[in-house]
């Protein structure tokens, strides 16, 4: 970890890969400077994504919203900042033969109450689409193809213990290989947990946030069994379950979200 002094309060601690070419020097000023370079990608509530070219490379910067009081010392001092997870995980996954993005550097700007704001580099990657894509559209070419492999994919992190918590549609970007086969790379990293071996409970549980839809879950639950050796209706059942529940869960924040709002108001 190094440090780079930006005023008397206020310090940027920051870390780069080993496998980067990219000038450390100025991506410190890039980032220091609040990027102003790029293309917005995500223009979220809790983040923002840009791309931009920078000494004959691409890059994909995430920078993470200013957490609360609570949160600038808690990653300050008890956890660590979801820029430093995202790019320690993207690494572990690396090591583990999981492909994600090449990781570049973290960045986490903090004062004496904790961290302000963090940022996670690493290659942009030019694919052909996500798995969204792919559930939302019935007609989607090779649709049945990429499901299958998509299952395998993810019986593969489960095989290694690597519990992808924000398992959802979104995060999982694909490149088509042109020969029948295609490659799936995760992103977002920042919410994972690893295991010596997983349940099945647990495995379940990790397709929760990808689909409702019945065929979805029919086509991954009869893959899965084949992999997992057990009834196709054992893995259904159990994935329907769990993607339901998250389901129920969700309405119910949102419902108890409008109510708090409600009475704010």
């Amino acid at each position: 970890m190094s440090i780079f002094v930006i005023r008397e309060s206020i310090l940027m601690k920051y870390r780069f890969g080993h496998n980067s070419n990219v000038n450390k020097n100025d991506l410190l000023k890039l980032i220091i400077n609040s990027y102003d370079e790029g293309i917005v990608l995500v223009n979220g509530s809790r983040n923002k994504i840009k791309v931009l070219n920078h000494n004959q490379a691409s890059l994909a910067i995430k920078s993470f919203k200013i957490p609360n009081l609570f949160n600038k010392i808690t990653y300050r001092f008890f956890r660590k900042s979801k820029a430093r997870r995202s790019f320690e995980f993207a690494n572990e996954l690396l090591k583990r033969g999981i492909k994600t993005p090449n990781p570049i550097a973290y960045f986490e700007e903090t004062t004496y109450l904790g961290i302000r704001k963090s940022y996670y580099v690493c290659d942009y990657l030019e694919y052909d689409f996500s798995i969204r894509e792919v559930i939302k559209d019935k007609n989607f070419p090779n649709r049945i193809q990429i499901i299958n492999q998509f299952t395998h994919f993810t019986f593969k992190l489960h095989e290694l213990g690597i519990e992808f918590l924000d398992h959802s549609p979104g995060n999982t970007l694909i490149k088509d290989k042109e020969d029948g086969l295609f490659d799936f790379y995760l992103v977002d990293l920042n919410r994972m947990k690893f295991h010596n071996v997983m349940t099945f409970e647990q495995r379940m549980k990790n397709f929760s946030r990808l689909s409702i839809k019945e065929d979805v879950i029919k086509q991954i639950s009869r893959e899965y069994a084949k992999l997992y050796n057990l009834t196709s209706d054992k893995v259904y059942n159990s994935m329907s379950y769990f993607a339901n529940q998250f389901v129920t869960q969700n309405e119910f924040k949102k419902q108890l979200k409008n109510k708090i709002l409600f009475y704010r108001s």
